[in-house]
């Protein structure tokens, strides 16, 4: 470690600013519910926020890697502060109108872009003994699933403007703590470098990087299914949707997923042990089904909770597994450009997921969608058999693997 207290300040930063994610993942279908019941204009919410994925994940990757990564961290929070401000004032007064939830989506997505890019590249600058950093990146991800997927949901099912409001000063708080990390967080980049070279730099690596490219791509697939899905689940869910909850009921729905992903995260270093980390992989991705399936046969809220915890808790070792990779195998001048190149192959399928989610569910219904997103999801198993390795993995992880000089084709 850096210094004895500063993965516990990074901690306990990601844990404010991921309680505030989480409670705007409930609160902002609440507050469009509150406008429209369309599942073109009701997904659209979703649609627009997963965006800046598309457009700004590559820049946002330069910009990780030419400065202080706290910093950035820390502006992008105060940023979201002064927005979910004005959103409460709007919300409070009764007066939210659709487009300003168009506006407020984009605007978070953009900072949920920078901020996210800066986080992911951190923690190798923090924990500086990358044989730790499967077990930093479990704790971490305990953390922040509790506070994104457990109290934020929670949180988010209040009063509308109660949930915007906390997650206004959950913001104000990550950027509190943040502030107190010491040492320095710039990457050590060119002296003379264009934003367009160094983004080319990062995309090169990654397209040449054949175990990395395949892991992405499987996320990719993964997103489409699961956003196609969950931009339309509200509907669905929320009163008076077959499922017949309110606000607080959905938040504690969606805290289920909160509760396997905890659990699962402390499975993950025994697991990986005992199977080894492709067949891990491969256990987690054959897990995502069960987020789709559930809704589908049934819609008591026990049986999709339960089904939410068990898929969880398998699948969330895929992420705690490639992100200590990419950390690992990634050179740190590297880190923010591969990681956001990674992130639009893996989040830019986002858009199109909620797209297909609100077509599908206009004109073949909710439940067309989640059998939509089952089949979808099954699409990963094929290119993590064909093209993830024991052999690459092991070296990967043993911090043998720096690139790959061949670049190979997924799918060859």
């Amino acid at each position: 470690m850096r210094t004895p207290g500063n993965f516990g300040r990074l901690v306990a930063a990601s844990a404010g600013s991921n309680l505030a994610d989480g409670a705007l993942q409930t609160v902002m279908p609440l507050v469009a519910l509150s406008v429209t019941r369309d599942p073109g204009a009701f997904a659209a919410v979703t649609l627009v926020g997963r965006l800046p994925w598309l457009f700004v994940a590559l820049p946002a990757g330069a910009l990780a890697d030419r400065l202080d990564r706290r910093s950035t961290m820390v502006r992008v929070n105060l940023a979201r502060v002064a927005i979910l401000a004005a959103l409460t004032a709007v919300v409070a007064a009764d007066r939210q109108e659709l487009w300003m939830l168009y506006v407020t989506a984009f605007a978070l997505g953009v900072g949920e872009t920078l901020f996210d890019t800066a986080a992911q590249s951190i923690l190798p600058t923090v924990v500086t003994d990358h044989g730790r950093l499967e077990r930093a990146n479990s704790r971490l991800y305990a953390v922040e699933l509790t506070a994104n997927q457990f109290v934020g949901p929670a949180v988010g099912g209040l009063a509308l403007a109660a949930g915007v409001g906390a997650s206004t000063v959950a913001y104000l708080f990550g950027a509190v703590v943040l502030v107190t990390l010491t040492g320095n967080f710039r990457a050590a980049a060119p002296a003379v470098s264009s934003i367009r070279r160094d983004i080319v730099d990062g995309v090169r690596y990654l397209a040449g990087h054949r175990l990395l490219r395949a892991l992405a791509c499987c996320v990719g697939i993964s997103n489409l299914a699961s956003t196609a899905t969950f931009a339309v689940f509200p509907l669905y869910a929320v009163r008076p949707g077959p499922m017949g909850l309110d606000g607080a009921g959905f938040g504690l729905l969606l805290a289920s997923v909160a509760a396997g992903s905890v659990a699962g995260s402390f499975l993950v270093e025994p697991m990986t042990r005992r199977l080894g980390p492709r067949s891990a992989l491969i256990l987690a991705m054959g897990a995502s089904p069960g987020f789709f399936v559930a809704p589908a046969l049934t819609a008591e809220p026990l049986w999709v909770a339960a089904s939410f915890i068990v898929a969880a808790a398998v699948s969330v070792s895929w992420n705690i597994i490639t992100v200590s990779l990419r950390q690992r195998i990634v050179p740190n001048h590297l880190l923010g450009r591969v990681n956001a190149g990674y992130r639009l192959l893996a989040w830019g399928t986002m858009p199109l997921g909620a797209a297909v989610g609100a077509v599908v569910a206009d004109r073949a219904g909710l439940t067309a969608v989640f059998w939509t997103s089952a089949v979808l999801s099954l699409l990963c198993l094929p290119i993590i058999w064909t093209q993830v390795t024991a052999a690459q993995l092991s070296a990967a992880r043993a911090g043998d693997v720096a690139g790959d000089p061949t670049p190979t084709p997924v799918g060859t």
